[in-house]
């Protein structure tokens, strides 16, 4: 083959993940009713503050998992986005819950 004919070869595009929408899809259906109530909590209590952070942090996580491209190389980045964007948001909830059963015992 020559150095024409290899360079005019179609290029092979990166294999698609069929099931990619399932780790964004878990993450945000148990975690987005969390984080708008959070919300909703916090902007009844004089504004967002330092917890604000951790909103748009969780907030950018789930929109990190659900834009990364469809491709199956970027399975492990887009589960990863999705459960640090869960623990992010079920981190106050749990804490809420500890001190609870710890006040109560």
């Amino acid at each position: 083959m020559t150095e024409i004919q290899s360079e005019s070869l179609p290029t092979r595009l990166p294999e698609a993940h069929t099931t990619w929408w399932r780790a964004p899809f878990v993450a945000s259906g148990f975690g987005l009713p969390v984080l708008a109530m959070e919300y909703a909590a916090v902007r009844d209590h004089d504004g967002m503050g330092q917890y604000g952070g951790m909103i748009c942090t969780a907030v950018a996580l789930y929109a990190l998992a659900w834009v990364l491209p469809h491709r199956l190389s970027l399975r492990t980045p887009r589960i990863l986005a999705a459960g640090a964007a869960l623990l992010v948001t079920l981190f106050p909830v749990g804490l809420l819950v500890l001190l609870g059963a710890m006040v109560s015992a």
